[in-house]
């Protein structure tokens, strides 16, 4: 784990935060979930200022005992359900740079933070991610299993869409955090399913390229009803293969 060295940002990190929160914030009025919305005006982010983490941290402990944690980048799975199963979501505190404004292949800090943060202000989202990590950490080991459950994790939390209000609306981060994936997501160009656990378990992604198909859930109350079952599937899908 690193510290958010907050005095090092320079005048291209603010820049970056601003240009891509002011313009991806215009995209999400329309399209996103209420709850990121409302998660976004609890933790004060603002397109004039980088994010604080210890500000940040005091005011989602007061919400949900959630806590973001800063990491150099991508961190191995055993460590990152580990700190999720704590609470603690890992964010990178480095920027992309003006000239990688449309494209970036590493998660930055807009991405962890602007696109996951404001939903840690939600209960029944931040119960989901714990109680996939519970799951995860039972089954660290088995490569196979945690491939499943990345599965499970990259078409909900990263790419996923709500039914609310009738409407679709995007939740995932991954979406959040992308002007042109957010426009996508919800056109009639890619292929959108009804949530279903099974389906999500046999549908591999892809992390080069704009997504082909998406799972829409009812609520988050109903994402963190289904891992019973997710916990079900994996013990089947153990039984099966270690025959």
């Amino acid at each position: 784990m690193i510290t958010q060295q907050y005095e090092n940002y320079n005048t291209e990190d603010f820049s970056v935060w601003k240009i891509l929160y002011e313009r991806q914030i215009l995209n999400l009025k329309e399209t996103v979930t209420e709850k990121y919305l409302e998660g976004l005006q609890k933790i004060n982010f603002i397109a004039e200022e980088i994010p604080r983490f210890n500000a940040t941290n005091k005011t989602l402990e007061s919400l949900t005992g959630w806590h973001i944690v800063a990491v150099p980048g991508i961190i191995p799975d055993k460590d990152f359900f580990l700190l999720l199963n704590e609470r603690k979501f890992p964010a990178t505190c480095w920027l992309r740079k003006l000239s990688q404004l449309d494209y970036l292949e590493e998660p930055d800090m807009f991405h962890d933070v602007f696109g996951h943060i404001p939903l840690l202000t939600d209960e029944s989202y931040c119960n989901f991610l714990l109680g996939l990590s519970n799951i995860a950490l039972k089954h660290i080991d088995n490569a196979e299993v945690i491939e499943l459950l990345s599965r499970i994790y990259w078409f909900t939390i990263e790419f996923g869409l709500i039914k609310e209000h009738n409407q679709t609306k995007i939740y995932g981060a991954g979406i959040i955090s992308s002007s042109g994936e957010t426009k996508y997501s919800l056109s009639e160009k890619p292929t959108h399913h009804i949530f279903d656990l099974k389906k999500v378990l046999n549908t591999p992604f892809y992390k080069d390229h704009i997504q082909e198909q998406y799972f829409i859930i009812e609520s988050f109350d109903a994402l963190y009803d289904c891992l019973p079952q997710l916990e079900t599937a994996i013990e089947q899908y153990n039984t099966a293969t270690s025959k």
